[in-house]
């Protein structure tokens, strides 16, 4: 009965991960222990070649910054970082709404076990929703990027609230846990997007850096292989964001 037990978790898993209605992590499924083992393990020598790169990524150290060191924005507001205040050699990458439904994409971050934040907008998520669980489980993590993607500083508080509580419900109600970070709609706010932010249960608003030479602890927005290029020439390592907010 044991060993039939657990073929049905296992046959649960593969399942959910070829189409299931709401996207559950299908390696929870199985346990933590098979989590690790997928999470740990390392990818193979081809795919380094496969994009592009002169070998591995380097590995990131471990994190050398207190979450307490950000500044708020101001009494009761989220800080507000594009970039994270650290001496570890690492950026960070960061991608927005449907990025992950790129089929090179979602074969970057699992061949190259990349840690990523995707931030993701509902309404352009739409049935994307599905795979995310196998994202999740190479490195991936989500995070909030609204309901529907409006111009935040044109709404009142109240519509702004709506926006980004709305989206921490929808995911919640998919994965499980509610997201820390959150990412406006085109970059932009106001103190009411702060405000609303906060009651959300956010506790940090990510921008990104623009061009120039990589600096460590840069958010990066990225929008192609290239970027890991860039990253590997320079020296650094890719981190995990939310390993520092």
């Amino acid at each position: 009965m044991r060993r039939r037990g657990a073929a049905a978790v296992l046959l649960a898993g593969v399942l959910c991960l070829t189409g299931c209605a709401q996207s559950v992590d299908p390696i929870e499924r199985l346990g933590k222990k098979a989590a690790q083992k997928v999470r740990t393990h390392g990818p193979a020598a081809q795919a380094y070649r496969r994009w592009g790169l002169s070998g591995p990524l380097a590995a990131a150290p471990r994190p050398s910054v207190r979450r307490s060191a950000l500044r708020a924005a101001g009494p009761g507001l989220p800080p507000v970082v594009d970039r994270v205040p650290t001496r570890d050699k690492v950026v960070f990458l960061t991608f927005d709404d449907d990025a992950e439904r790129d089929p090179r994409f979602v074969d970057m971050v699992r061949e190259l076990r990349l840690p990523v934040s995707v931030f993701l907008t509902d309404s352009v998520a739409g049935p994307g929703y599905a795979h995310l669980g196998r994202l999740r489980a190479v490195g991936a993590s989500v995070q909030n990027h609204t309901l529907d993607h409006p111009y935040l500083p044109g709404l009142p508080y109240e519509g702004q609230r709506a926006e980004i509580c709305g989206q921490q419900e929808k995911l919640k109600q998919r994965f499980g846990v509610r997201p820390r970070l959150f990412r406006p709609p085109y970059g932009e706010y106001d103190e009411d997007t702060l405000r609303a932010a906060g009651d959300c249960g956010i506790a940090a608003v990510v921008l990104w850096r623009g061009a120039g030479r990589l600096r460590a602890g840069d958010i990066l927005h990225c929008a192609g292989v290239g970027v890991l290029r860039r990253v590997q020439a320079e020296g650094f390592a890719v981190g995990r964001l939310e390993d520092y907010l």
